[in-house]
């Protein structure tokens, strides 16, 4: 069982940068792809961007594609999320989750573990 905690959520301008991040525990970190996804009032959870397990491949969703940047430290057990030029639309409630090797994980259905989000509100 893996117990995740997000921190780095706040309210922003628009054009302002924030960092997420993810601390993991009670679980092999380093087995585990990880992904952050968002859920705005009225709408789904949606991924926001995703990294495999080595980090030799990321995935994003295209409204974030060169604005944010996934990493994570395996050393640390620790994902990180750096956004940047935050648009009033990003505003959600940002979740990190874990994916089990093996399986999907670039689909909210591939993830098996949560935090509990952290808010972030970007004002125009």
């Amino acid at each position: 069982q893996v117990q995740l905690v997000e921190s780095g959520g706040g309210l922003v301008q628009a054009g302002d940068s924030l960092r997420l991040s993810c601390a993991a525990s009670g679980g092999t970190f380093s087995s585990y792809a990880m992904g952050w996804f968002r859920q705005a009032p009225g709408k789904e959870r949606e991924i926001v961007a995703a990294i495999r397990w080595n980090a030799d491949s990321t995935y994003y969703v295209d409204s974030v594609k060169g604005r944010f940047t996934i990493s994570r430290d395996n050393a640390q057990n620790t994902v990180s999320l750096q956004m940047n030029s935050l648009k009033p639309e990003d505003t959600a409630v940002y979740y990190c989750a874990a994916a089990r090797l093996g399986r999907s994980w670039t689909r909210n259905s591939g993830y098996d573990y949560w935090g509990q989000g952290t808010q972030v509100t970007v004002s125009s």
